[in-house]
């Protein structure tokens, strides 16, 4: 199967940066979103990025031949040729269900569906949908463009041709895969959240400070950034997302959020996206 039109729905900075790539690969991108503005300030994320690439000479063709590549829509109906669409909404299962049974009713029925969530179930994605075997994980890691990895998981029904497919397009795109059977969380966010959760508790138990628990990390596990710091990078509503749903699967108390985490992003602050978290910005 020949991939050239590539749709992207969602338009948040994890959504942008997958068309971005795309785009950059060479692909037709389709992007969607539910409001106008959001399209509109998603172009505006992609153009800096583009151009700070180009200043570096990274990028392979000029920003006006990659932005000539784009489509935006508010209208799901568009997406109708599109070869392979990723999915970028919010992480709620039941939202992304609805989404799957209506793109399923609009593209061809060839068209292959790749979800970036950072965990939940492939699986039960697929099963809004006639075509099971035409589903697949494809997590990115934040910021799209900087990051290298990718982890392609399989649902239940996923095919080997799905799999082939996804993994060389993501490959294409500059990235390096790994192979993940599907579980909560995956593997690296199933490693990495209770990492943060657990210096999330040494904080709140006043064993260390802020910048003591992030320099420590830095200096004594070689870590580029310290754990608070990267959870005002993921989004700590994200990161509380990200530990529930862990909980909720396993129903494992090693895995239960820290309170201040819950309290933090009660109060709205969620990190660098917002101007506070752990840090103020």
């Amino acid at each position: 199967m020949s991939i050239k039109t590539i749709g992207v729905i969602g338009a948040g900075s994890m959504g942008s940066g997958i068309a971005q790539v795309a785009a950059c690969a060479g692909f037709q991108v389709i992007l969607s979103d539910i409001q106008e503005d959001f399209l509109t300030r998603s172009l505006g994320f992609i153009g800096k990025s583009l151009e700070k690439l180009s200043s570096k000479g990274k990028l392979n063709d000029s920003v006006e031949t990659i932005f000539n590549r784009f489509t935006t829509t508010t209208r799901l109906e568009d997406l109708k040729d599109a070869d392979l669409v990723f999915e970028v909404i919010i992480e709620n299962m039941e939202k992304k269900k609805e989404l799957y049974k209506n793109i399923d009713q609009i593209c061809k029925p060839e068209a292959i569906f790749c979800s970036n969530t950072s965990g939940l179930s492939i699986t039960e994605m697929a099963s809004a949908t006639k075509r099971a075997n035409r589903v697949i994980g494809t997590h990115f890691f934040n910021p799209v463009p900087l990051m290298e990895l990718v982890e392609i998981i399989r649902g239940n029904d996923t095919s080997d041709e799905t799999y082939m497919i996804a993994k060389d397009l993501c490959e294409s795109f500059g990235k390096k895969s790994i192979t993940v059977n599907e579980a909560p969380l995956f593997a690296v966010n199933r490693i990495l959240a209770p990492m943060i959760n657990e210096a999330i508790f040494v904080l709140q138990e006043g064993v260390a400070t802020k910048e003591d628990i992030d320099l420590g990390m830095k200096l004594g596990a070689n870590h580029p950034i310290g754990p608070l710091a990267l959870a005002d990078v993921i989004g700590l509503d994200v990161m509380l997302m990200v530990l529930e749903t862990l909980y909720q699967e396993t129903a494992d108390s090693k895995y239960r959020p820290a309170t201040l985490l819950k309290k933090l992003v009660r109060a709205g602050h969620y990190g660098r996206k917002t101007g506070r978290g752990f840090y103020e910005y």
